[in-house]
């Protein structure tokens, strides 16, 4: 059934109660109780339609459903919602940063229990319709920051895979540039951006390393000038994160005979001759573990962290196969540092500005 509310489109999905979810058993771990931290996700204890009923989810998404990246994963998490759990979900895409608190607030006066914001960018706007209009409804923000009695953050931990990927971009490099490219600057690409860095650094500690934004992260004509702009200045390997707009960075670089990441999803079929390898990040999956805790009752107003040690949701994709097997090698070893705490990333301060150093034991 679909319907039209403030000329938005809602398309509303039946129950369907068909047992414990496959997908939360795969990000799910041996401990009992709700976890703030990267550590183990717990398992389902009981099934959701009998810890509550009539629960409604819904997302906001930035983008379209269709992009084989962020938003995509962020749908197929309220369908699995949908599906596993049997309660009723709710999407609407392409919402423009204008229109955040009008969308939420809607959700929230349809009585949707559960409102996730789909990025870094709707944390302004879950601060506006939360505490004070709509007390009983919970908000999440994916890669957000806020951490209140009804708002709570999703993350994936960036940094850890962004590290990883510097290591093999410090690898592959013949210029010695590099270059980040994403839409916004906010805290989930600033740490992506910084674990890139850090990555490269401990390679190659002369290495350059570029930053740029288009603005939109769907544009696919102001994704490819940027990519040809960063490509023209010398740079041979780009990290990239854009959603719809990612396809045209990995194709354009391939075009040109530079490197480039894949992310959120495994990327490489995109471009096989430009894709070092991908930072893919099942944000579905925790995204139907938020939900499950909160049916239960047990979400609670805290920042949830997932990183490596989830290798279910977080993960690298496959390697291309321009990348030496001594470099792969390298890219798991420093995984293996990071899970052992032989690598950790603290928080410093670096020119007056507080950030993330790498800290060895």
């Amino acid at each position: 059934m679909s319907g039209i509310y403030r000329r938005r489109q809602f398309l509303i999905y039946g129950s369907a109660a068909f047992g414990t979810s496959l997908l939360l058993k795969a990000c799910a771990n041996s401990s009992t109780s709700s976890s703030n931290s990267a550590g183990e996700t717990p398992a389902p204890q009981e099934s959701a339609p009998q810890a509550k009923q009539n629960f409604k989810v819904a997302i906001a998404l930035p983008g379209i459903i269709t992009d084989k990246a962020w938003n995509q994963a962020g749908y197929e998490g309220v369908k699995a919602i949908e599906k596993n759990l049997g309660v009723e979900t709710a999407y609407v895409e392409n919402v423009a940063q204008a229109d955040q608190v009008e969308v939420l607030s809607d959700f929230a006066r349809r009585g949707y229990n559960l409102i996730f914001a789909h990025g870094g960018q709707f944390d302004d706007a879950i601060r506006q319709v939360s505490p004070q209009f709509f007390p009983d409804t919970y908000f999440v923000g994916v890669n957000g920051t806020i951490k209140e009695k009804n708002r709570a953050s999703l993350r994936i931990d960036h940094l850890q895979t962004s590290y990883i990927c510097g290591i093999i971009g410090a690898a592959m490099t013949k210029s010695n540039k590099l270059a980040y490219l994403a839409a916004q600057s906010f805290q989930a690409t600033d740490e992506e951006l910084r674990g890139f860095q850090l990555g490269a650094q401990s390679v190659k500690p002369d290495i350059k390393i570029t930053s740029s934004y288009t603005g939109d992260w769907n544009d696919a004509a102001k994704a490819k000038e940027a990519t040809l702009a960063l490509i023209s200045t010398g740079v041979d390997v780009i990290y990239q994160w854009l959603d719809n707009a990612s396809p045209a960075v990995l194709q354009t670089a391939a075009e040109k005979g530079v490197y480039t990441f894949g992310n959120t999803t495994d990327q490489f079929d995109i471009a096989p001759k430009s894709v070092l390898t991908s930072a893919v990040k099942r944000i579905d999956l925790g995204i139907a573990y938020l939900a499950d805790l909160a049916i239960k009752g047990n979400l609670k107003g805290e920042i949830y962290q997932i990183g490596l040690e989830n290798p279910n949701i977080l993960y690298l994709g496959k390697f291309g196969a321009m990348v030496p097997k001594d470099v792969q090698q390298k890219a798991m070893q420093a995984k293996d540092a990071i899970l052992t705490k032989k690598i950790r990333f603290e928080t410093c301060q670096e020119k007056g500005k507080f950030t993330r150093c790498l800290k060895k034991a």
